[in-house]
């Protein structure tokens, strides 16, 4: 982002943005097609990743790219410094390989280096080789990103192991739950230290959206809370698009200061149950709208969204969650004229 991106975005998160404000999260799910490259070579080289980045930010300038400049390798990216098998095929998603045996050697799990396990070294390196071209193009790097404690538990051992093991071995899930997060509070800090432009941090946690109240009071608020208040940073955010009802009137005690939610729920039931302090990011459907319907469409999508809340403070316009395969430039230049955004 660049300086006046990153103030906007802080201005929406403190209440005192002038609006209208409109952002995607994006990554190799949908940049590398958009850009006319595969999965396998956005994510193994440097200059088109890059590129592809660049490219994004340049042809929508009037809209707020999260996290920025994103290094990643896809789901596999915190699972593989446990040491799972990944698999990466030539142009669809990075797939880790869970082992639900790791259930039965708790007793020896232990949280990995970030420094130097799995992919993280080269998510790293990779950021710090393209550091200054990321600069000279007016941007930098202002916000850590990881998968969440559960999102990762489920990778590691498969989400139906996981929730069964929550409800049948409580004291397992939370063993493997504290490892993990121990984990997570070093990766994210060794992104601070690696670049103190970042003032922000991202967490995206689907599995929340699986349970209950009191099995989210229980396995998943302590752990998020603890990873979204420890360190001090402006930006606090987070990503499920899976079911909110549980999570969402816990949020802001949480530590969560802007949230980007799916659609199981509009926007105004989110904002009801959210409260006024949590800013949101959403929320027209990212498949059926965003990425396959026309253009006239997604234009009117996103006006009916806005015609209908009350208040666009506290608000970054979106999709409900990241942005899917397949969405054109065209659709997204529909979005921002339908939003009343003027484009460059």
């Amino acid at each position: 982002m660049t300086d006046s991106q990153w103030q906007e975005l802080l201005d929406v998160v403190n209440g005192t943005g002038s609006g209208p404000t409109a952002g995607f999260i994006i990554d190799s799910p949908w940049l590398p097609n958009w850009y006319g490259i595969s999965i396998l070579d956005y994510l193994g080289s440097d200059e088109l990743w890059f590129e592809a980045n660049i490219k994004a930010q340049q042809t929508f300038p009037q809209c707020l790219f999260l996290p920025g400049f994103w290094s990643e390798f896809g789901m596999c990216t915190e699972p593989s410094a446990f040491g799972v098998r990944c698999l990466y095929p030539q142009n669809d998603f990075p797939t880790p390989l869970a082992d639900a045996a790791i259930l039965e050697r708790l007793d020896s799990f232990s949280s990995p280096d970030p420094r130097q396990a799995g992919m993280l070294p080269f998510v790293i390196a990779r950021q710090r080789r393209m550091h200054d071209r990321i600069r000279r193009a007016g941007h930098d790097i202002r916000i850590a990103v990881a998968r969440g404690p559960l999102n990762i538990a489920a990778y590691l051992v498969t989400a139906t192991e996981f929730l069964i093991t929550l409800k049948l071995e409580p004291e397992k899930a939370h063993r493997l739950l504290k490892v993990i997060t121990d984990f997570l509070q070093d990766w994210i800090g060794y992104q601070l230290e690696c670049f103190p432009s970042i003032d922000g941090v991202f967490l995206l946690d689907d599995i929340v959206g699986f349970l209950g109240e009191e099995d989210f009071l229980e396995f998943a608020f302590p752990y998020l809370e603890r990873l979204f208040n420890g360190f001090p940073v402006s930006l606090r955010m987070f990503h499920n698009d899976a079911e909110c009802k549980v999570s969402t009137p816990h949020l802001e005690r949480m530590g969560v200061n802007l949230y980007n939610f799916g659609t199981d729920l509009s926007f105004n039931q989110v904002r009801e149950r959210v409260g006024e302090n949590v800013a949101l990011m959403g929320s027209i459907p990212p498949r059926d709208a965003l990425a396959s319907a026309t253009p006239e469409l997604v234009r009117q999508a996103i006006a009916d969204q806005i015609a209908a809340a009350p208040s666009l403070r506290r608000t970054v316009l979106s999709c409900g969650g990241g942005m899917p395969p397949g969405v054109t430039t065209e659709n997204i230049n529909a979005f921002l004229s339908g939003a009343g955004i003027k484009q460059a």
